[in-house]
């Protein structure tokens, strides 16, 4: 960074702090318009089948947002009573019950199989709502909160629009509560890391700019995923913190030169800021690769991150030395004694027995890989949330009751022919772990004229041309069973009718895990190829980028492992997100340590002593980052009951340590070992000293 614009930002504290606290007002009106979703599946790729379906359920039939609602022994008038309130809520489509096909003075068992066996279980049954918005919609969730209000302990709504609206009050009434205990315990880590009182309170008020931008600057996307919103402060702490533990670790060395504060900060910010603009850029990185992925929830993360990032590397260049500067004489006056001691042993001890040190990175590298491949992952969302919530104990209820588990909807050609029609639910029904099949022509027969249907009955099932087949199953959502009926109904329809379509829960999570899968590998390659180009670029080398992967590869390799070793299954998303955050977040650790290596290097040091500087001056700040990062996510993990959130903040936590461990153990030994081939692959680049160590 030119002298003279460091010099500006570090001569004008005040001008600085003041122009970042204006900032924060079009900040909080930007979050404040910035909507939050809480439907996963809404982030699937638009060309898929499941998806299209989607889109025709809500365009044309209103029915993408569906409820299903268990009623237990309620007489039949007062469940007539209870769908006329729920059809006047606004934003309801339609409350469909059993006195909409037939009169409820028709005892049970003599209404058709087909209608009785749907609609009733012993003393229970069902009433189906539809609403015009989307599943996830504003609208909708407004609509169902109305209607549960009309509801008592006699009633359970179920399906996934009630999921979503439970979701978005636990995770409203959790992620305060996600930033203050990370906020606590990062506090908590940077006092004990740090030997100012002072210095972590100025830290994280530094931080709080960065993250109100960011969220802010959230309003030009239109909207952000639940799970965005609640990891995105936190792991912007986490991965950001960095910066300034490297700036103020230069400043303390420069403000030991000069008798003005602002002079060693303009000086401390010229020589961090390279080390922070190629640490920044490997982080971004590993979040650019997120937005790779087909499932754009990736996207949506990797471009809030990217921008928090960014954000906080300007932070840290401009607002942050303008606090460090206007706070400087009492965060040098109350000091103590720091935890972190010094490395000179073990630098000393792991150089003494480097090839012990390298043989075993090599001996734990090839079966941490094999180990982390057999991850075993779930998709079914709802499995993520807490059993107490009352859209999974309405869930529960409608499986052990009516033996009802997900619900699916074919959509079809109205025009097809009745037999056509026909042949297609006879298939299904003969399909394994089918619990029941309706269409229009089986509730109401073939011969009833659709002109003396109530229209809003014929427009639940048939409407502009197309109609639905209402397909529910015994299978659990996500199961190998409930994605090999999903492609066997999927084929039964086409081949019937070939625009045909299945969609619902069970089908979008099929093609969820689908897309997921291949998302995995794609990301992890493209986040693998940018941070090769970046240390490439960064250090003239051809060799360093490869030796920096392997090492923060093996630290990813070991932390996801741990699930296989324990036995423990997590949810779909966290190893993608993990992976490429703990590439991109942690490989600044050995950037900072390779670069420091370099450096003296090209001062004439031998390798040894290179080596032992380097260690020596980084250690410090890379135990710090890390533990900010550790202590951020842990206190995220320890509050969360959504285990997406808490298993994708958990991995965070540990593979901060294991980084941290295998940086140290292993990178020291092998940039000893293979400094002269580095040198040999390595361009523009000053012939070093002596090599022997």
């Amino acid at each position: 960074m030119p002298s003279k614009i460091t010099r500006f930002l570090t001569h004008h504290p005040v001008l600085i702090i003041t122009l970042a606290v204006l900032l924060l007002i079009p900040s909080l009106i930007g979050y404040a318009h910035t909507r939050v979703n809480y439907d996963i599946l809404s982030y699937l790729p638009e060309t898929l089948d499941s998806t299209k379906g989607e889109a025709e359920l809500e365009n044309t039939f209103h029915d993408a947002a569906t409820s299903i609602i268990v009623i237990d022994n309620m007489p039949a008038k007062d469940v007539v009573a209870l769908k006329d309130k729920i059809k006047e809520v606004p934003g309801v489509n339609s409350a469909l019950w059993v006195d909409d096909i037939a009169d409820i003075t028709i005892p049970k068992d003599m209404l058709p199989d087909l209608l009785r066996d749907t609609v009733y279980s012993g003393d229970s049954t069902l009433m189906l709502v539809t609403y015009n918005g989307a599943a996830s919609s504003d609208e909708t969730l407004t609509a169902l909160t109305n209607v549960r209000k009309l509801l008592n302990k006699q009633c359970f709504l179920s399906g996934l629009s009630a999921v979503t609206k439970d979701t978005c009050d636990l995770v409203t009434t959790q992620v305060p509560y996600y930033v203050l205990f990370a906020f606590l315990f990062s506090i908590i880590a940077m006092t004990l890391c740090m030997r100012s009182w002072l210095l972590p309170l100025v830290f994280m008020l530094g931080f709080l700019f960065p993250v109100a931008y960011n969220f802010g600057s959230n309003v030009f996307l239109g909207e952000i995923s639940y799970i965005t919103q609640a990891i995105a402060a936190v792991l912007q702490l986490g991965v950001t913190m960095d910066f300034s533990i490297f700036l103020l670790n230069r400043y303390d060395e420069e403000r030991q030169k000069y008798d003005d504060p602002r002079d060693a900060m303009a000086i401390a910010i010229q020589k961090a800021f390279v080390a922070i603009i190629s640490s920044s850029t490997a982080v971004v990185a590993g979040f650019a690769a997120l937005c790779f992925m087909e499932l754009t929830l990736g996207r949506d993360i990797g471009i809030v991150m990217m921008k928090g990032v960014i954000l906080g590397v300007l932070s840290t260049l401009t607002i942050l030395p303008s606090l460090v500067l206007v706070f400087d004489k009492p965060i040098y006056r109350f000091t103590h004694r720091t935890l972190i001691p010094p490395f000179d042993r073990g630098t000393n001890f792991i150089m003494r027995h480097r090839k012990g040190f390298a043989i075993a990175f090599i001996l734990i590298i090839i079966p941490a890989a094999l180990i982390r491949n057999q991850t075993q992952l779930y998709y079914d969302l709802q499995k993520s949330l807490p059993s107490s919530l009352p859209s999974i104990t309405a869930s529960n209820k409608l499986k052990s009751t009516f033996n009802m588990t997900s619900t699916n909807f074919v959509i079809i050609d109205d025009n097809l022919p009745v037999s056509k029609v026909q042949a297609i639910t006879s298939d299904i029904r003969d399909l394994d772990g089918i619990d029941s099949v309706v269409c229009y022509s089986d509730i109401l027969g073939p011969a009833i004229p659709d002109d003396i249907v109530p229209s809003d009955v014929r427009e639940i099932f048939k409407k502009d041309g197309r109609q639905i087949i209402l397909v529910t199953t015994k299978y659990n959502t996500a199961t190998d069973a409930a994605n090999k009926q999903i492609s066997e109904i999927a084929s039964i329809a086409k081949k019937y009718d070939p625009t045909s379509k299945v969609t619902g829960e069970s089908a979008l999570t099929k093609d969820l895990i689908d897309v997921a899968s291949h998302d995995f590998k794609v990301s992890d390659m493209i986040s693998i190829a940018f941070i090769f180009l970046i240390v490439a670029f960064t250090f003239r080398s051809l060799a360093l980028p490869v030796l920096l992967i392997c090492i923060i590869e093996c630290s990813i390799f070991i932390n996801i492992g741990v699930a296989p070793i324990m036995g423990t299954v997590i949810p779909f998303i966290s190893p993608t997100v993990v992976s490429c955050i703990q590439l991109g977040a942690t490989v600044d650790y050995s950037i900072l340590i390779t670069s420091r290596f370099l450096e003296e290097m090209q001062n004439g040091r031998e390798r040894g002593e290179a080596i032992r500087i380097a260690m020596t001056t980084s250690f410090p700040a890379i135990v710090t980052s890390a533990l900010v990062l550790f202590s951020a996510t842990l206190g995220v993990s320890v509050v969360s009951n959504i285990e997406i959130i808490k298993s994708i903040c958990t991995m965070l936590a540990r593979g901060a340590l294991v980084s941290v461990v295998v940086i140290v153990l292993f990178l020291p030994p092998l940039l000893y070992i293979l400094q002269p081939v580095i040198e040999k692959l390595s361009f523009k680049r000053k012939k070093s000293g002596a090599t022997a160590g």
